[in-house]
């Protein structure tokens, strides 16, 4: 998990602990609005990812999360209002999803992770 971090943070230019959360939520994102297959076998193969999701989109802080989420009509912008509070500018949101899909594929391989993408309305704009 700490080379996922640690190589986000570095690229995109954040802090380790914001990076730490911020994957977390966007692949927690992405577990509850992509195709279940597809996702649940990207996630799987980066190492550390599912315990990152698990962390910070599990049953302790996913409720409330989940809640505002559908209140704000859920979807990648969303998300990004997530990220935003978190003190992300919209650069380091893109850095953040370009850079953690570049990952994604070196782990799971690009047709898994294209699929991915492509099931999430808006995505492919950002990564």
């Amino acid at each position: 998990m700490n080379d996922l971090v640690n190589r986000v943070a570095e690229n995109v230019g954040i802090e380790p602990a914001t990076a730490e959360k911020a994957i977390g939520m966007m692949l927690g994102f992405l577990q509850r609005e992509a195709a279940d297959g597809p996702v649940a076998q990207m996630i799987e193969a980066i190492p550390g990812a599912s315990d990152l999701v698990a962390k910070y989109n599990g049953e302790g802080s996913g409720g409330l999360l989940g809640g505002l989420m559908n209140a704000m009509g859920g979807g990648v912008m969303a998300l990004g209002q997530q990220l935003m509070s978190q003190g992300l500018g919209m650069g380091e949101i893109t850095g953040l999803a370009k850079e953690t899909m570049a990952i994604a594929r070196e782990y799971a391989g690009s047709d898994v992770v294209d699929e991915v993408v492509g099931s999430v309305p808006g995505l492919g704009q950002f990564v």
